[in-house]
């Protein structure tokens, strides 16, 4: 009985860790943000570089973005750091919600389209289509990260 106790609690202690380790929360639904782009309709490339700076502060080249409601968009995204850095684009609320919970579950990796996490040197790809117009944030959520300045903003503008 104990060994059955043991198991289940091992279970239910394990369950969030590995629910959050690989997520992809509903993002397959429409987001506020938009949704996932077809690179074939994508109007504008992006190069982001994510980085560390001499004097500790931790960025994205650039930080701030201006689209159009209804654009495709490729960021086109460069870890050109030392450290290891993710872009994740949402609302504001998501990111900082998201950013609590990679506070908890520093080593998550991410199976979102909205998300990406490079290692050093290496370089990756998110197609974007903005149907919503708004403020929205671009984050690095890995703890101590945002703090260290790296967030920054998309605005989506009428047609």
């Amino acid at each position: 009985m104990k060994t059955v106790t043991l198991a289940l609690l091992v279970a239910a202690l394990a369950s969030p860790a590995l629910a959050s380790g690989s997520h992809s929360d509903g993002h397959a639904e429409a987001m506020a943000i938009g949704e996932p782009g077809k690179k074939a309709k994508a109007t504008q490339t992006i190069r982001v570089s994510m980085k560390e700076t001499e004097d500790g502060q931790m960025v994205f080249s650039p930080n701030d973005f201006k689209v159009r409601k209804g654009q495709t968009v490729v960021f086109a995204i460069k870890n050109t750091g030392e450290l290891e850095h993710e872009f994740v684009l949402d609302q504001e609320d998501k990111v900082m919600e998201h950013k609590a919970m990679m506070a908890k579950f520093p080593e998550m990796e991410h199976d979102d389209p909205n998300a990406i996490r490079l290692a050093p040197g290496k370089t990756g790809e998110i197609v974007w289509k903005f149907t919503n117009d708004g403020a929205f944030k671009i984050a690095c959520l890995i703890p101590g990260h945002y703090e260290s300045g790296m967030h920054g903003n998309v605005i989506v503008a009428k047609k």
